[in-house]
């Protein structure tokens, strides 16, 4: 049974128990819109932490907001509903449940039902729990109800889906006013009630208690950072290099994945007369949220290397609307996608904090806001000696860098080469993709499954281009780096690096859910690729290729031979794989360029004494 299916049981059984039930429903929360007079009396009004992050969050969803209209939109577009309802359920638990006032809400009671299938009703499709395979309906449901047809049975189940349309047919999950023996009784909010007094700015009676409760001194919290800590201080580092010879300039790439950090911390402990790392990108539209952010600066913090500036991308694919990237249903919440990735399998609270955040736009502090992808790469530009060319190293979707493309024409005559981790060259061989959350993509890898179109424009393009494709990708095991890893002398990063790699294989091993954890383990071999090239005894061949952007699920993203084409592009085809896992461990090992801070336990050590002369002495002058 799907997990759609499941829910919708679960929910059908709850109105059905016989427990008494409350609703507010969504027509009862859109009349609380979020108004300007609301929110100018929120401003004034943030006496405690609680209310100060309220209306943080709240202001920059409004931001969010007014820029997706162009500046034309209202802040009427948004509403109180979580929080209206829980208001609603503290009062009628404070006033009674049973026929009891509502302080905030106008109460009625109403025969519903909560429908849970399709019409036709009562065709039998092997789909609906509710009838299928027994002998009578649960919950004494009638044949030919609202109960009884197809039960959708996926996001993409195709008997729901219209073509051409955007809507779909099914009403799995509606709540339907009814009568006769399907009908549940239950109190229902219709309307939030107004503010008894026309003289406040507040026009609805929960506003004021919303504002109330979050200001009360009383069980308020007790600390912020800055008031936990006694020595508390933001302190960020900047590395001292000395007059020695710079590599070629290099911006990274990347989603946020597991294998990206890593990839990152590898980068940051690469020679720099081989590599300058100068900015970092972050994907929008990847495998993470974009407060993920965070943890690309902890890390940069936990290197000493807070002067590299961090982009974001565009949240959405390229050609698609807002909101509207086609194919990000295909990474899993949890498993090993969002969520897990948020939190990097819990192990993102051991890293340090650094001071720099991601910040959205902020109606109080637009100077504070994320910088943007675009931004960084000007400035990057920007600093390049005459002649000096920028080598990109992609480990996402490349709709940051198809973007750049279209922003800045000149792009390409600065960009020396693009190393693309992903891919896969659909070549007259058979193996799979590995999409593996959407069965009909059977050769598409999820970087160029996530935006095709980026793919296309990237691929398709006059840059320089060499692919660390997903057959080569797989030579990289957990076992060859977890050995090397055991072998080396540990610096703070390499613990990081061995904590968090062997937290993946043992959750593939043991979890059937996290089978596919090893694709992030490949995505760190374009990152040792580029700074080792022939040193991994690698063989690279040129091909031909093309890039399917055709929006159909069962092709979007396949990276076919075009013997037409007189595009070539370099493909990584072999490497070593014991030379790739010595010389990624020994870089690790290495102890210059090292951690100039290990952990937030070290962080908090440090705030709870009193500073030295110099504080953090041993970094003295590294200070920005």
């Amino acid at each position: 049974m799907s997990n759609i299916v499941s829910f919708l049981c679960l929910y059908s059984q709850v109105i059905h128990s016989g427990i008494p039930i409350t609703m507010i429903p969504l027509d009862a929360t859109n009349t609380i819109p979020v108004t300007e007079e609301f929110i100018s009396e929120f401003r004034q009004r943030q006496l405690t932490y609680e209310a100060q992050y309220c209306f943080l969050s709240l202001d920059q969803v409004l931001m969010r907001l007014r820029g997706r209209s162009n500046g034309h939109g209202s802040t009427t577009s948004y509403y109180m509903w979580d929080s209206f309802a829980a208001g609603v359920a503290l009062s009628s638990m404070r006033n009674g449940e049973i026929d009891g006032g509502n302080d905030f809400a106008e109460l009625e009671y109403m025969n519903i039902t909560v429908v849970t299938s399709n019409k036709p009703y009562g065709e039998r499709d092997g789909s609906n729990p509710f009838f299928d395979g027994r002998a009578s309906p649960r919950f004494g449901l009638k044949e030919g109800g609202v109960h009884s047809g197809h039960v959708q049975t996926g996001i993409r189940d195709s008997f729901c889906l219209i073509p051409g349309s955007n809507r779909g047919r099914c009403e799995d999950g509606y709540t339907r006013e009814v009568s006769g023996p399907e009908g549940v009784r239950v109190r229902v909010a219709t309307r939030a009630k107004p503010n008894t007094n026309k003289n406040s700015s507040l026009d609805r009676e929960f506003f004021k208690s919303f504002l109330e409760v979050l200001n009360r001194p009383e069980q308020t919290g007790l600390f912020s950072i800055k008031t936990q800590f006694p020595y508390y201080r933001e302190v960020l580092y900047k590395p001292v290099f000395g007059n020695g010879s710079k590599g070629k300039p290099v911006i990274f790439d990347m989603d946020m994945s597991p294998g990206d950090y890593v990839s990152l911390i590898y980068l940051l402990k690469a020679p720099r007369e081989a590599i300058d790392l100068k900015g970092v990108f972050v994907n929008g539209n990847g495998w993470a949220n974009i407060a993920s952010i965070d943890i690309v600066y902890d890390i940069l913090h936990m290197m000493g290397r807070d002067d590299i500036p961090v982009g974001l991308g565009n949240t959405t694919a390229l050609g698609t609307p807002t909101l509207g990237c086609n194919n990000s249903y295909a990474i899993p919440h949890g498993s090993g996608g969002f969520i897990d990735s948020d939190t990097l399998y819990g192990l993102a609270r051991s890293l340090p904090r650094s001071p720099r955040r991601y910040a959205p736009e902020s109606t109080d502090h637009p100077e504070s806001r994320q910088p943007l992808a675009f931004e960084v790469w000007q400035s990057v530009r920007k600093q390049l000696d005459p002649g000096e060319q920028i080598t990109v190293l992609t480990n996402g979707p490349l709709t940051n860098l198809a973007n750049i493309s279209l922003s800045d024409r000149d792009a390409s005559s600065v960009i020396e080469r693009v190393y693309v981790v992903g891919v896969l060259i659909k070549d007259g061989g058979d193996e799979n993709g590995d999409v593996f959350t959407v069965p009909s993509t059977k050769h598409a890898e999820f970087n160029m499954f996530l935006d095709p179109l980026a793919a296309k424009t990237v691929l398709e393009s006059d840059l320089k281009i060499t692919l660390i494709p997903l057959t080569v990708q797989r030579k990289a095991t957990f076992e060859d780096v977890l050995a090397a890893l055991e072998d080396i002398p540990h610096t703070r990063e390499s613990k990081f690096v061995n904590e968090l790699l062997s937290l993946l294989q043992d959750l593939q091993r043991r979890r059937k859910l996290y089978h596919h954890l090893d694709i992030f383990l490949g995505e760190i071999l374009g990152a040792v690729y580029m700074v080792e090239g022939s040193r991994l005894k690698a063989s690279v061949e040129l091909k031909p290729v093309s890039v399917v952007a055709n929006t159909s699920i069962s092709t979007d993203g396949q990276i076919v031979i075009n013997k037409s084409s007189t595009k070539l592009v370099r493909v990584l085809s072999d490497f070593d794989g014991e030379i790739y896992s010595k010389r990624l461990a020994s870089s690790l090992a290495n102890k210059t360029q090292s951690a100039v801070i290990g952990s937030f336990e070290e962080q908090k050590t440090i705030w709870s004494r009193p500073p030295k002369n110099s504080w953090h002495g041993e970094n003295k002058g590294n200070l920005l």
